[in-house]
């Protein structure tokens, strides 16, 4: 399914639904931040996606970052909570998602990255090379903050 982020953009259509999301900010020993290639856009991102019915939200957390990069994580933290009322996503189906996603900080466990049908790249990634890449500024900001490794998380 495709879908179209609008940031901060008057003609962004009206949402039509909240879901709750999470994205994984994780490092390795090295301090690279594992990141993917999304399917659905090519923007570079954290792994992460919507929570399931009947799962806690950190098993989401290392769900998603399984099934999108062959990594496996353990939440150890919270990064932030970014709930941007004008982030909205359109996706093809009709469904307009007004962003509300917990980024938490993971430790690596174990995995080699792989890609998924959602990740068309996989990598761990220098914090100066993420600047090169594609990356939504609501995204770049979940990215920044976890390199910032802030003592409270962020609220916004």
């Amino acid at each position: 399914m495709a879908r179209i982020e609008h940031f901060n953009s008057p003609h962004a259509p009206k949402p039509n639904s909240i879901v709750v999301a999470v994205t994984v900010f994780v490092q390795d020993e090295q301090g690279r931040v594992l990141l993917i290639q999304r399917t659905d856009n090519g923007l570079w991102a954290l792994p992460g996606g919507a929570q399931d019915f009947g799962e806690y939200i950190s098993e989401t957390a290392v769900r998603e970052t399984r099934e999108e990069t062959g990594v496996e994580v353990e939440v150890t933290g919270v990064v932030g909570i970014y709930t941007n009322p004008n982030h909205v996503v359109e996706y093809s189906d009709g469904e307009v998602r007004q962003q509300f996603s917990i980024c938490f900080r993971g430790r690596y466990i174990s995995g080699k990255p792989t890609t998924s049908d959602e990740s068309s790249a996989v990598q761990w990634v220098e914090r100066d090379d993420s600047r090169r890449l594609s990356i939504h500024p609501s995204m770049r900001l979940r990215i920044d903050h976890g390199f910032e490794g802030r003592n409270q998380p962020y609220i916004g």
